[in-house]
């Protein structure tokens, strides 16, 4: 197994930077090690019915009416048409992601960054866009599926790839965290929210021409990189332009001390937490400790 501490400490300054922004990139903290142990399991995961197809819901939503997200720089190229696909709680299933989640560095960075003494594994996500992918992945904020309430939750993001704005690097509106507004989940591929939800639509800050002067900052990423969010920042994603290069990448979301289990109105609970209740402390059954490490 590859180190399980991260290759330099979380600075001060990115500490101070997460809590401002709501996104700070750590450079160069992942063992590349971990990034080559987890290529496998990842395209097991692409191969299963744990990773829906959104390319081909949005095609199904759009067939329905509803309007899907399209970046137009990628549809006008008239290249092949890639897909967007995306999983989660595939530590449920494959021991190498519960291995990556709860034994790699991550738990320690986000323990520095949250500044908690606990950490607990929430779910893990696999997000991969081929080459020529259309779809933007629509703005919208992980809390809003999160069955949890707290301050300290936040969205791990580690590429296996290199990713630069033509390949579909994630956009994170800058101190988004800090509002406190109830934001309806939607489907990534649409801007519609979920039928059931409660809150206000997430703005599309691609299109509202009020919304232009907000700050929305996107990073250039090789593997060893690790974007941290908190999940209240409000993000999104364009297509991946790229005739040649994949978008991988494997989203790994925390909660730290003093988080609690909250039912999110129209929002399906996952199996295993069927049995617990609102107001819920976070235990090491249904949520498995990344940090302190496990004896």
């Amino acid at each position: 197994m590859p180190a399980t501490s991260p290759l330099r400490p979380v600075t001060a300054d990115e500490v101070d930077t997460f809590w401002r922004d709501g996104v700070v990139c750590l450079r160069q903290v992942m063992p590349v090690g971990w990034l080559d142990r987890m290529a496998a399991p990842l395209e097991e995961a692409l191969a299963t019915e744990a990773t829906a197809d959104l390319s081909a819901m949005g095609d199904g939503l759009a067939a329905a009416g509803a309007q899907r997200t399209v970046d137009p720089a990628v549809a006008a190229e008239g290249a092949a048409r890639g897909r967007f696909r995306a999983g989660t709680d595939h530590w449920r299933l494959q021991p190498e992601f519960l291995d990556f989640a709860v034994s790699s560095p991550l738990g320690a960075l986000v323990a520095s960054l949250l500044g908690c003494p606990d950490v607990w594994l929430y779910e893990d996500s696999v997000l991969v866009k081929e080459p020529g992918t259309e779809e933007r992945t629509a703005f919208h904020q992980d809390m809003a599926y999160f069955h949890l309430d707290g301050d300290l939750v936040c969205t791990t993001w580690v590429p296996l790839d290199r990713v630069d704005a033509s390949s579909g690097a994630v956009r994170y509106v800058v101190g988004s965290h800090l509002d406190r507004i109830r934001y309806r989940p939607n489907l990534f591929v649409t801007n519609a929210s979920i039928p059931g939800t409660e809150g206000e639509q997430v703005p599309d800050f691609d299109t509202d021409e009020q919304l232009g002067a907000t700050r929305i900052v996107s990073f250039d990423t090789a593997p060893g990189d690790v974007v941290v969010h908190h999940a209240r920042t409000i993000h999104g994603a364009r297509g991946n332009a790229t005739t040649d290069r994949r978008r991988r990448a494997i989203s790994v979301r925390y909660a730290g001390t003093g988080t609690v289990f909250s039912p999110v109105p129209g929002i399906p609970r996952k199996a295993h937490h069927a049995d617990l209740v609102a107001g819920a402390s976070l235990d090491d059954d249904q949520f498995p400790r990344a940090w302190p490490p496990q004896a």
